[in-house]
Parts: structure tokens; C-alpha cells; sequence
């Protein structure tokens, strides 16, 4: 559940826009709010705007960040998150991936449509790289399995 009184004004008018507009599913919107408010968070702490240490990141208030504030990131800040993600969450490119794309469509919201902001930072934000995953097989003796149910169909 999302708890909007938690969130700066911006962030819920992201989610509207997104639920609306772009008609994006509930889960979708879930994972749009918790990687932003996770970003702002990290924002307030990397801004030394908040007495904090990194462990407690995520009980970091955000709901005073103001547009001053978010129009002030630049890639650098956003490259710290993934950074920070990476070496105490140990994240998987996967998710970090999906991160920069909540980050990315975020700030293209509010430069793009919005014209909230004057500069888009997530603009040159690449996705991280996703390994290449093998095809799983089937074991020997699953193939037999199939072998032998695929003779039985043909009588």
C-alpha cells in the first residue's frame, strides 16, 4: 500500500499521472513509488540534509523535498544511488535496471511534462548491463519422461 502523506507533492503527482495517463498497472505504480521515495532518501542523505548513517536510509522523511531540491540532482547523484545500491544492498543489474527506468521516467515527468524542472539529469542515465541468462534444459531423465510420453501420444 502506498502511503501518499508520506510522499513530497511531486512524487504523487508522478503516480497519478502514471496510473492515469500512462494507465500503468497497481504493481507498477508500487514499484514506481518505492524506488523514488528510496532515491529521495538517499538524496536527503547524500545532501547531508538529514543527521543519518546509511543503514538507516530508508527512515528518512521525504515528504518535505521540495522541487528546489529535486531540481538540483544531477547524474553524478543519481550514479551514487546505483552505487549505494550495488555495494550495501548488493542489487542485481536486474533491479537496478528497473530503478533507472522508475528514476528516468520520473525525471522525464517532471522536465519534460511537467516542466517542473529545468534540466532532465536521469536524460543520459544508462541502464545497467544484464548479464546474459543460459536456457535451463531438461535433465536426463526428464528427457526420457518426454520421450516417452511424446511415443505414447502417437499410438
Amino acid at each position: 500500500m502506498i502511503s501518499r502523506e508520506d510522499n513530497p507533492e511531486s512524487l504523487n503527482d508522478f503516480l497519478d499521472y502514471s496510473a492515469t495517463i500512462l494507465n500503468k498497472s497497481k504493481n507498477t505504480i508500487k514499484e514506481y513509488n518505492y524506488d523514488i521515495a528510496h532515491f529521495l532518501k538517499f538524496i536527503k542523505f547524500h545532501y547531508k540534509m538529514v543527521n543519518a548513517t546509511e543503514e538507516f536510509i530508508k527512515e528518512i522523511q521525504i515528504a518535505d523535498i521540495t522541487l528546489d531540491t529535486i531540481s538540483k540532482i544531477t547524474l553524478q547523484d543519481i550514479h551514487a544511488f546505483l552505487g549505494y545500491l550495488k555495494n550495501c544492498y548488493h542489487s542485481k543489474p536486474a533491479t537496478l535496471a528497473r530503478k533507472t527506468a522508475s528514476i528516468r521516467m520520473f525525471f522525464k515527468y517532471l522536465c519534460n511534462k511537467m516542466k517542473k524542472i529545468p534540466n532532465n539529469p536521469a536524460q543520459d542515465l544508462e541502464s545497467p548491463k544484464l548479464g546474459k541468462r543460459l536456457p535451463k534444459h531438461l535433465s536426463l531423465d526428464e528427457s526420457r519422461k518426454l520421450l516417452e510420453v511424446s511415443r505414447g501420444s502417437q499410438s
